[in-house]
């Protein structure tokens, strides 16, 4: 069971609330001569009049860190919050959100000014937002002011102290804290065998997902077996991360998302995770793949880096890769941000068009075969080996059509020993410059030839394609990885 420990410049300032057992001030909280608590799962929320720097406030977060106790808000919020050029930039994605919810709720208000306890908000219409809002920076009370002008903006987020809050916001504040102390530190309940606790990010609504249903269900069963507890969680998770053991990411991961600020929280916890942070940067980025991939000797497409439209640009493109020529955006995924040209204007149009969403393209001769290999990787182990196929009547694997739909070709599951040794060697190296988590490498083979086309940080393992060899093991083989890294963790063991 996690203990929560309120701390609160004077005790006064508590006055209007329940009396908490574990209510501390400040002074007592810094000078306790001996640990406040010795229990790894402490939860301190720190209520303190002012978080500025050096003050009581900010102190009290910064030795919890220090006590490896999880603190609310946390030094990097502390920090965030205490200049406009740094929680600015957790708000550029949230202004049309924003400027949607209030054109919604009509009016001519220029100005919105609300309060947010613990992710919670009074304000009508702005519940989600909110919650965005508190995922990026968790903080027990934020009040935040919007402007419109051209649109709606942000105008200054504060930090309102608990003296601050009166009347009807009292109220307010007792049932989100109560909410939160409900949802985040409630003691997981534990069957009898399960030593440790695995959160596995999914998005209900994602079209193509890393996982279908009956994979996860197979995911969590093995991890059963094992005595590790999976729980399915989605984004409204993120609060309570430091709750479990482990993190397994089977969502589409994305720098600029939820998914990668999960694995870096994940990461600072202490936490087990795949996929874990460095992987994602190093994965969904093609550019850094292809250098990556050529300056250590793996082998990939002719390949170059283009940072301009200029006629002279594409005459050296076509004589250095030849037509037609592959174009990638980055941080494309599932074949998008992936076109073919066949000629010369539709490089010219294309090479246009993407330098409008990227500074650099990368560019790669064409090289057609019938299907790709996907080799997936588990801490530098081959774990499966498929054949995609591509999709009927086009060049890639998935096909995305107008209107919103996507064909994709079939898909034939092959044992390890059945693939040709220069394939397997040539991923395993892939792997292994990525790091040692759970990889998909994609690879083109035409006679002797063997090229690294991509490695994926978060390959599809769904019930039915990936698993037609290994069945229930391939689930097993998972689980025992993270159980092997969570015993390595308790043990103080490098993973």
């Amino acid at each position: 069971m996690s203990q929560v420990i309120i701390l609160v410049d004077d005790p006064a300032d508590w006055a209007a609330y329940y009396p908490a057992r574990n209510l501390l001030s400040a002074r007592d909280y810094l000078q306790a001569s001996e640990p406040v608590c010795t229990d790894k799962k402490v939860q301190v929320i720190n209520l303190c009049r002012s978080y500025k720097y050096l003050s009581p406030g900010y102190y009290c977060s910064l030795l919890a860190e220090a006590r490896g106790q999880r603190v609310m808000p946390s030094v990097r919020t502390v920090n965030d919050l205490s200049y406009k050029a740094l929680y600015g930039l957790h708000f550029e994605h949230f202004e049309s959100a924003l400027d949607k919810a209030m054109k919604k709720q009509g009016g001519d208000a220029t100005k919105v000014t609300f309060n947010i306890y613990f992710g919670q908000t009074e304000q009508e219409g702005l519940a989600e937002l909110a919650r965005q809002i508190f995922d990026q920076l968790p903080c027990p009370i934020l009040r935040v002011s919007f402007r419109r002008r051209d649109r709606w903006t942000l105008e200054a987020i504060k930090t309102p102290s608990l003296k601050q809050v009166k009347g009807a916001q009292e109220d307010a504040f007792a049932r989100a804290l109560e909410q939160f102390n409900a949802r985040v530190w409630r003691g997981p309940r534990r069957r009898r065998g399960e030593r440790y606790d695995l959160a596995m990010l999914v998005n209900d609504e994602e079209a193509m997902p890393p996982s279908n249903r009956a994979a996860l269900k197979r995911f969590a069963r093995a991890g059963r077996q094992l005595g590790i507890k999976v729980e399915i969680v989605g984004r409204d998770a993120y609060a309570r991360l430091g709750e479990y053991d482990g993190l397994f990411i089977r969502e589409t991961t994305a720098i600029d998302h939820h998914t990668y600020q999960f694995a870096r929280k994940a990461e600072q916890e202490g936490m087990v995770v795949i996929d874990d942070p460095r992987s994602i940067l190093r994965c969904t980025n093609k550019i850094y793949l292809a250098e990556l991939m050529q300056a250590n000797g793996v082998p990939v497409p002719p390949t170059a880096f283009v940072f301009s439209d200029t006629a002279e640009q594409v005459d050296s493109l076509i004589g250095e890769l030849g037509l037609p020529m592959v174009l990638k955006i980055p941080d494309g995924s599932f074949s998008r941000g992936i076109s073919k040209v066949e000629d010369r204007e539709a490089l010219g149009n294309a090479l246009h068009g993407y330098l409008k969403q990227s500074a650099v393209v990368l560019a790669q001769a064409f090289m057609y075969t019938d299907y790709d290999w996907r080799i997936g990787v588990l801490n530098n182990r081959p774990l499966f080996a498929c054949q995609y196929f591509m999709s009927k009547g086009h060049w890639q694997i998935y096909h995305h059509k107008d209107g919103g739909k996507t064909a994709s070709g079939n898909a034939r599951t092959v044992p390890i020993r059945e693939v040709p040794p220069k394939v397997l060697r040539v991923a395993l190296k892939a792997a292994r410059l990525m790091g040692n988590g759970l990889y998909g490498v994609d690879l083109k083979q035409s006679g002797d030839q063997v090229v690294v086309m991509e490695v994926n940080d978060n390959p599809n393992i769904d019930a039915g394609v990936e698993d037609l060899w290994l069945g229930e093991d391939l689930y097993r083989q998972v689980m025992l990885e993270f159980l092997r890294r969570m015993e390595a963790r308790r043990l103080g063991l490098p993973l």
